[in-house]
């Protein structure tokens, strides 16, 4: 597993995007679209309130990130598949019991379980529902949240099984982060640090191609592999 330390959320982002492209392999996936993917990632961030929390180089800036935590948190009027605010605030996929309709708040069991027990490794919320998510078209890639308190302070883990780098996990780790301020304000403690682990971390090198040059600075702070600069053209480096 490759660990990438940095300073910052947005500092994690363009390191994991430089090192995806540069030693990414190719792969076709099941719905058609071409990627450049590595082995699993480990972005760790002592403080992710530091600045920047998002890149510059990304195209989504302050103001829709701040909207995709708002709604990750209190949710949405949207209506999708599935959303990370229902799967974490009130998991349940329609499924019931002998008491009816489930519906379970796993950021609340959180929020409890380290007001009772701040030493406890069980603060744990994941997404998947197996009956229903293996038939979706799209399914989530978040997988698993798990909060520790550790010295006064609460740190958070995610688990993606895939994550799009490029263009999906800036957002992915600014809402997440704001989701830990939230925790650790109601369980009573400092923000901690951050670990972002995806198991299949890829890019859409075609698809997304003209979100490339701000991070490479068309090849000036770094070069990308070659099939990745042919795709993007958005530098003479593509001639090569």
């Amino acid at each position: 597993m490759k660990v990438i330390r940095a300073p910052s959320l947005g500092r994690a982002h363009e390191l994991v995007v430089r090192y995806i492209l540069q030693e990414g392999d190719f792969l076709r996936t099941e719905n058609g679209e071409d990627t450049v993917e590595t082995d699993e990632v480990c972005l760790r961030v002592e403080t992710p309130f530091e600045s920047p929390m998002a890149s510059s180089s990304s195209r989504f800036r302050e103001a829709f990130l701040e909207s995709y935590a708002h709604n990750l948190l209190f949710g949405s009027d949207a209506v999708f598949e599935y959303d990370y605010h229902g799967r974490l605030f009130d998991w349940g996929c329609g499924f019931s019991d002998e008491s009816g309709e489930i519906h379970t708040d796993q950021v609340r069991y959180i929020i409890e379980k380290l007001k009772e027990n701040p030493e406890s490794r069980r603060a744990v919320g994941v997404t998947w529902c197996p009956p229903v998510d293996g038939k979706l078209g799209d399914c989530p890639c978040l997988q698993l949240v798990q909060c520790v308190v550790r010295g006064g302070r609460l740190d958070m883990k995610v688990v993606f099984r895939s994550n799009d780098m490029l263009s999906a996990a800036g957002a992915n780790m600014f809402a997440l982060a704001k989701l830990q301020e939230f925790i650790a304000g109601e369980v009573g403690v400092l923000v901690g640090s951050y670990t972002h682990i995806s198991l299949v971390p890829h890019i859409y090198f075609r698809r997304d191609a003209a979100d490339i040059p701000p991070f490479c600075q068309k090849g000036s702070a770094f070069t990308p592999s070659e099939d990745v600069c042919r795709a993007c053209g958005g530098c003479a480096l593509a001639r090569r």
